[in-house]
């Protein structure tokens, strides 16, 4: 029976491969339509090899997300299967039996290689040079539902030493954890589909005071997600449902995407920071901050994310061109790297034998024709080289050299690229491509290093930073005490300069004239509080006595100044603010 279902519709072709779980789920639906009794997947493997005599596994696809397939076999031109085969070579199974329960499905059936002429062929189960898929919504969404699970770590941790206020009990606060990851839960339920519409409607039922459903009436509500730890369990919550959800919806970075699914994610990291805003809009503001800062962050790693996934499908077409690769090899081998060294270690330090290694192995891979997935295990086992001397180190100093090797890599890739451009390289344009897709791939490898070191999700290590900055306003130098502490005032050693603050209409004259008991020494407000005590004094008959001339002189004067100080007074009044340094 094996060797009827397995010959009859799959054969040997070198340089293709097969997922295993594609067959096996081949293998279990001709067995219950057949009324058969299934054999467990070792058992399969091992009859599998049997009809097909040197068939090998290997493991294919970026580190974390590697699935085993079998290399070396691909389906029959006349099989059936061919009608449930999509673009890339994945089966999708369409069809009345056609496999309406699998589950294994991915974007694309990957491999490390094309058909044997190194030319991408759409029939066979090889990677395809084009980033455009034809897979329908239908398809999509299927493929996103497989092994659809959802968790969340988190629980509201409250203090025992911490007093709630008199409104809120600990049952309010469990009831608000529970609905909150029901939340969470709906939200990976409709993006994981890509019912991108209904995000904003969830999120206005939640959070908006006229169109919450009142689970929690609105003035509790509002108490509960005013307190610190209520606002930290929503930040460690949505921490992971972004993570999550960016896992789910790029499931291979490097692996093609269908054109449509890109599409709409990308317009729906556009779209959420302004529909959260508004659902947001009477909330505390550090909450506000929380959420808007994380889904910032979680939109910023979707737009990242599909245009590595771009630039990939891009690069493949270039890698796979071998006239394209031997021109690549040709130019980079006329750039003077001992002059690129000296230059880049003023500013790099650089060790002079790493620099070598590097340009060495980027050459060997270049010659060998080397196919993506090749170079991204490279870039990889290069990152794992360089920071094993720092995997027992602090986080903080674990990071700032990830970050160092960045940025050191971009310095160098610049200065080669100048060279190139100097020389007027006929492969500038490949080299260029090349070296955005590395850039980005390297960054996105870093990233998860350090989330990995550090023991936080990729979209915790890109929004903590930021974050912390912005809660520092609210929550200032030491907030371990569990409650939000007041703003503390750094007080520094500033030269003597004193500011005078006055709003209109807030003191009178009689509060003006306390201010001259001041001990401070200051002119231009002892002139104001001069002029406020006369505009206070009543105004004094003259006498009929005989005034000098020098008198009236004297008088004229004064008067003159009184006037200037009333005007002075005048101004006080009439001006919003007055600032006297």
């Amino acid at each position: 029976m094996i060797r009827v279902v397995e010959i009859d519709n799959f054969e040997p072709a070198e340089g293709c491969s097969l997922r295993r779980s594609t067959l096996y789920s081949f293998y279990l639906q001709h067995c219950s339509e057949q009324k058969l009794e299934a054999v467990n997947p070792a058992s399969f493997g091992k009859l599998i090899r049997s009809v097909f005599l040197g068939l090998r596994t290997r493991r294919l696809g970026t580190r974390g997300n590697s699935k085993y397939h079998y290399y070396g076999i691909r389906v029959k031109q006349n099989s059936s299967l061919n009608a449930f085969s999509d673009e890339h070579g994945g089966l999708t199974f369409r069809g009345n039996n056609a496999f309406a329960n699998f589950k294994n499905r991915r974007w694309s059936t990957s491999n490390d290689g094309s058909s044997p002429e190194n030319k991408p062929n759409i029939n066979d189960q090889s990677y395809s040079s084009q980033s455009e898929s034809t897979l329908s919504q239908t398809d999509t969404k299927q493929f996103l539902h497989e092994n659809n699970s959802f968790i969340i770590n988190e629980n509201i941790l409250i203090d025992s030493n911490v007093q709630l206020p008199d409104s809120i009990t600990l049952d309010d606060i469990k009831r608000f954890e529970n609905i909150y990851k029901d939340h969470c839960l709906k939200l990976f339920d409709v993006i994981t589909t890509l019912d991108f519409g209904s995000v904003e409607q969830i999120w206005f039922n939640f959070w908006s005071q006229t169109g919450r459903e009142e689970t929690i009436p609105m003035a509790l509500f509002h108490s509960i997600c005013s307190l610190y730890y209520v606002q930290e369990f929503i930040r460690n919550s949505d921490y992971q449902l972004y993570q999550q959800l960016v896992d789910r919806l790029i499931v291979d970075i490097l692996s093609p995407m269908p054109t449509s699914a890109t599409q709409s994610i990308r317009t729906f990291g556009k779209s959420v920071d302004g529909w959260l805003r508004t659902a947001l809009g009477h909330l505390p503001e550090r909450l506000k901050t929380i959420k808007l800062t994380i889904i910032n962050a979680f939109a910023m790693t979707l737009r990242r994310y599909t245009s590595l996934n771009h630039l990939a499908q891009a690069a493949r077409a270039v890698l796979l061109n071998s006239t394209q690769v031997n021109q690549m090899l040709a130019d980079l081998n006329k750039v003077d790297f001992h002059n690129v060294q000296e230059q880049a270690w003023w500013v790099c330090e650089c060790d002079d034998n790493l620099v070598s290694r590097i340009e060495r192995e980027f050459k060997n891979h270049l010659s060998s024709q080397s196919t993506l997935e090749d170079w991204s295990q490279w870039l990889d086992s290069l990152l794992n080289d360089l920071l094993k001397p720092y995997s027992t180190s602090s986080p903080d100093k674990y990071t700032k050299q990830a970050k160092q090797i960045l940025l050191n890599w971009s310095f160098y890739c610049s200065m080669v690229i100048r060279d190139l451009t100097l020389r007027s390289a006929a492969s500038f344009g490949s080299f260029h491509l090349i070296r955005l897709l590395y850039d980005e791939y390297l960054f996105y490898l870093i990233e998860h290093k350090i989330a990995l070191h550090t023991q936080k999700t990729p979209i915790a290590v890109m929004a903590e930073l930021t974050l912390q900055n912005k809660l520092s306003i609210y929550d200032g130098v030491n907030p371990s005490n569990g409650l939000a502490s007041s703003i503390s005032i750094e007080r520094r050693n500033i030269p003597p300069k004193i500011s005078l603050v006055v709003k209109k209409d807030t003191l009178s004259p009689a509060q003006i004239l306390t201010l001259s008991g001041s001990t401070v020494q200051l002119p231009i407000i002892n002139k104001i509080v001069s002029a406020a005590k006369l505009a206070s004094q009543p105004t004094i008959t003259t006498t009929t006595a005989p005034i000098s001339t020098t008198t009236i002189t004297n008088s004229t004067q004064q008067n003159e100044k009184d006037n200037t100080n009333c005007d002075s007074v005048k101004r006080l009044k009439t001006t919003d603010e007055l600032v006297a340094v």
